[in-house]
């Protein structure tokens, strides 16, 4: 049974907007809608009476032009069937597939169904070409031709976002692995005879940045100076703070400042780029000097380092009763210098407190300064040296804590002899 497309209605007020939403539009339990488009007032095209899926009959919708379209394109249309031939009193009237382009410009996440007559395959073809579903042929709409296509282009359509989804969410994380992986320090050590290793571990899901950030530059008189920081919190805002005080830590150190007079700067620079007075960021520095033998070292509220020596039966934990406090929390702070001796051959271990803050098993004990140099001492009787040591003090960390490490964590290691 064949039944007369409805002409034009004004769409009730609800239903009237400029652009669909932009979501996919999906069958629901009102059945599927169909929206036509035919812009020829002497045709009157019939549509045969179609069923969907559930027994329920596929609601028609027609439009005489893309006005009356935008109106009737509300969320419960599933597809759009656009007639491309031209209206029969003027068969040269404007390009069908101008606007077709329209009409897919319009309805973004809505199924087109193309329908042209059988002697004009070419353009039916065309039509796909540009970004309908599939095409018709009028002289084959019967019912069960015409509901296949309708179902056919609306899942296909869902498909197709849905893939197109995927493919721009893979490309966003590709972009951000390397945008984020470009942002991690490359040491500049060239002429030193120190040896480097870093492990970097953010504790935030799907990440390659946290709050953490380390970086270590020889400077033209010989000194290796080394940093490592922590802005409190470990998402995406704390991580951005940490790549540019890092960067600032870098630029400040090769223009020549060192000590408190670098860490008064960069306390400026907190102080001008953190979302809020709340937000500190705790700090370590060790400029080694040319020989290798002494360094100076900074604390602003930082765990203090860990130094190896082959004549100690334990690593020993640097002293931190001179240290200052984090940057952001005083106006006017100060941090004095802490000498260290190093001798001819040592490892200096640099760490955030994510390393140290994970439980000791199903309890609430922390593994802690004291535990983690008792940790390093065992692994160095191992034997294990540099970024294997580093690799498995990181591993047995999270052992002991029975699972990933909820904090970010950042570990540097020089080694000399």
């Amino acid at each position: 049974m064949s039944v007369p497309v409805p002409g034009p209605r004004a769409a009730p007020p609800g239903e009237a907007r400029t652009l669909p939403q932009p979501r996919t539009a999906a069958p629901s339990d009102g059945g599927l809608s169909l929206l036509v488009i035919e812009d020829d007032p002497a045709d009157v095209l019939s549509l045969p009476e179609m069923l969907d899926v559930s027994g329920k009959p596929v609601r028609i919708r027609t439009a005489r032009n893309l006005t009356e379209a935008a109106r009737l394109l509300t969320d419960d249309v599933h597809c759009i069937l656009l007639d491309l031939a031209p209206p029969s009193d003027c068969p040269e009237a404007g390009d069908a597939l101008d606007t077709l382009r329209q009409v897919l410009r319009l309805a973004p996440r809505h199924a087109v169904l193309a329908l042209t007559a059988e002697t004009d395959a070419e353009r039916a073809t065309e039509a796909v070409r540009v970004g309908a579903q599939d095409y018709l042929f009028r002289d084959e709409l019967d019912e069960r031709v015409l509901s296949r296509a309708i179902r056919y282009a609306v899942e296909r359509k869902r498909a197709d976002i849905a893939q197109r989804q995927l493919s721009e969410s893979r490309l966003r994380a590709q972009e951000n692995a390397r945008l984020e992986r470009g942002l991690l320090p490359t040491p500049l050590l060239d002429g030193s005879d120190l040896r480097f290793a870093a492990r970097y571990r953010p504790g935030r899901s799907r990440a390659l940045l946290g709050g953490d950030f380390y970086d270590t530059v020889r400077t033209p008189d010989g000194t290796v100076h080394a940093m490592i920081g922590d802005v409190c919190g470990h998402g995406p805002d704390e991580a951005a703070l940490g790549v540019e005080l890092r960067i600032a830590w870098r630029a400040l150190t090769f223009a020549g400042l060192s000590g408190d007079e670098l860490l008064s700067t960069l306390q400026r620079v907190l102080e001008h780029e953190r979302a809020n007075e709340e937000i500190f960021a705790t700090l370590c520095t060790v400029d080694i000097a040319p020989d290798g033998g002494s360094a100076g070292m900074f604390l602003a509220g930082h765990p203090t380092p860990l130094l190896v020596r082959p004549d100690q039966r334990l690593p020993l934990l640097l002293p931190y009763e001179d240290g200052g406090p984090a940057l952001g929390l005083l106006p006017e702070a100060r941090w004095p210098r802490h000498d260290l001796e190093l001798g001819s051959e040592w490892s200096l271990l640099m760490y955030t407190d994510g390393l140290i803050e994970g439980r000791i098993g199903a309890g609430t004990q922390r593994l802690g300064q004291e535990g983690m140099a008792e940790l390093i001492g065992r692994q160095l009787g191992e034997g294990l040296r540099g970024e294997k040591l580093l690799d498995a003090a990181v591993t047995e960390v999270r052992d002991l804590n029975g699972g990933e490490l909820t904090d970010d964590v950042a570990v540097l290691l020089l080694d000399r002899g």
